[in-house]
């Protein structure tokens, strides 16, 4: 009877310390499996996806600045100095 309710507690045990470590790491977990569902997927393809690569590294965002198409103008830089 000893025997039997040993391996009851460590059986309890087990499992309560899976639950634990699934809480614990269900953010590491979910990132892990979507991972691993993402690179098994047969439908997928790294180069179907649109990475812009032909955008400007330095965009103008401010279409009112001071910067000018023409290299010759006579526009103050927009470097400040400290």
């Amino acid at each position: 009877m000893g025997a039997v309710m040993t391996v009851l507690i460590a059986i309890g045990g087990v499992i309560i310390g899976w639950i634990t470590i699934e809480i614990a790491c269900k953010p590491c977990l979910e990132k892990g499996c979507d991972a691993i569902d993402h690179n098994l997927d047969p439908d997928y393809d790294l180069d179907d996806q649109d990475n812009n690569i032909r955008a400007p590294l330095n965009p103008n965002l401010d279409p009112d600045s001071n910067q000018s198409e023409d290299p010759d103008s006579t526009a103050p830089p927009l470097i400040k100095s400290v």
